[in-house]
């Protein structure tokens, strides 16, 4: 029997794309209204268009003087102008009307009042509070923040796709805008396999602690997605099968995410027990993590990744984390790629490309690679910010050597 050819990169990126993106794309993705105070990091459904200008009303852009700029024209340290000062304009205050010929105190953010035309900041006067003298002119508009100057009313504030961060946050309120329409979060269910596993806090002889179910959860809420639920299930087909079935029937999961169980073992109770249901299973050109598995079970998208917590987060990196976040239209669905020179030389594996954790200078542009290449060094991983991306070849390449990293601080 032949053994098929290695599927590259490349091509179970795109296959792994397709599995989860929607007929009709990021659009057809169910929406959701979303208080704003639950907001960070959703992606919008629908544009915000501004209820109100921005700001609502002329206000003070400096503490100093409300004054109209015909009245301080000739100012200047040599010939300063000496003008009463009929009151002050705190932050908060109503607006008010100033005489010709006068000035009022203000506040940085208070109401400019009506009449004034220009701001003269404190610093080019003496800060009186009877008479104040001012030593310098100014123009009209002077430090003063136009009604609707940030936004008018109707504008657009952010589009169908904007993500939303602590400023597009703060604008929505700024604007009394307290809820929004969201793309609903992907729904993920993590399930980590293998009788190694502990079910307890004290692993017993020959087990261990299950790093994957943390590992990808996490990852999963850090792409904006949902980890509904982390389930660990024994090698045992009927098991599975029967747990995976009962999880899926309410159509509210959007994708199982499963880590072990993929390989050539003797116990691949993910592999044998979704083979028969038309989950593909190849073996990808690279390292870490060359046994997938992908397809749909009850129309319910499966990702298959291999059981080495090193391999499946960066299978999770390459493959499912851009693709999850575009098909539910965030802007950017994939990591930074920067080019950074190796500050040692790294030797390639031949025909498969290959992810090496790494440390990255953004200052110096140097890139180093952080502990051993192995898949059994999740330690080493937690201390990364980075993966070199090293392409299929034979020749080393050398300290000093441009080589594209992916940023995954970013």
């Amino acid at each position: 029997m032949s053994t098929p050819p290695l599927r590259s990169v490349a091509e179970h990126q795109s296959h792994i794309a397709a599995l989860l993106a929607r007929p009709d794309g990021p659009n057809g993705w169910p929406a959701e209204q979303v208080p704003i105070t639950d907001a960070r990091g959703r992606v919008l459904a629908e544009a915000v268009l501004s209820p109100e200008q921005l700001p609502s009303f002329d206000n003070s852009g400096m503490d100093g003087y409300a004054v109209r700029a015909a009245d301080i024209a000739s100012a200047s340290e040599r010939t300063p102008v000496r003008l009463p000062v009929a009151g002050d304009i705190p932050a908060g205050a109503p607006v008010g009307d100033l005489a010709s010929g006068t000035a009022q105190r203000i506040m940085t953010g208070a109401p400019v009042p009506r009449g004034a035309d220009a701001v003269v900041e404190v610093e080019v006067t003496d800060g009186g509070t009877g008479t104040v003298t001012i030593n310098a002119s100014r123009a009209l508009g002077s430090f003063v923040r136009p009604a609707g100057g940030d936004l008018a009313v109707g504008q657009e504030v952010l589009g169908v796709g904007a993500v939303l961060g602590p400023a597009q946050i703060g604008v929505l309120g700024a604007l009394g805008i307290d809820e929004v329409t969201c793309r609903r979060r992907p729904r993920v269910l993590v399930v980590s396999t293998g009788s190694e596993l502990a079910d307890n806090p004290v692993p017993g002889s020959g087990q261990i602690r299950d790093a994957n179910g943390f590992l990808l959860a996490a990852a999963v809420e850090e792409a904006g997605a949902e980890a509904v639920r982390k389930l660990w299930v024994a090698d045992d087909v009927p098991s599975f099968l029967a747990l995976l079935d009962a999880e899926i029937s309410g159509g509210d999961i959007d994708l199982v995410l499963t880590s072990g169980g993929v390989s050539a073992g003797a116990y691949e109770v993910v592999k044998d027990g979704l083979g028969p249901r038309g989950v593909e299973f190849v073996k990808v050109a690279m390292q870490p993590g060359m046994p997938q598995g992908s397809g749909l079970v009850a129309g319910t998208p499966v990702v298959c990744l291999p059981g080495n917590p090193v391999s499946a987060l960066a299978s999770y990196e390459v493959f499912v984390r851009p693709a999850l976040r575009a098909a539910h239209g965030h802007p950017h669905p994939h990591r930074p790629v920067v080019r950074a020179a190796l500050t040692e030389a790294l030797i390639p594996l031949g025909g498969k490309r290959q992810w090496r954790r790494a440390r990255l200078d953004r200052a110096a542009g140097t890139v180093t690679p952080w502990g051993p290449p192995g898949s059994g060094f999740l330690g080493w991983f937690a201390g990364a910010d980075a993966l070199i991306d090293v392409p299929p070849g034979d020749a080393p390449l050398p300290a000093g050597e441009l080589v594209d990293v992916w940023d995954l601080a970013h």
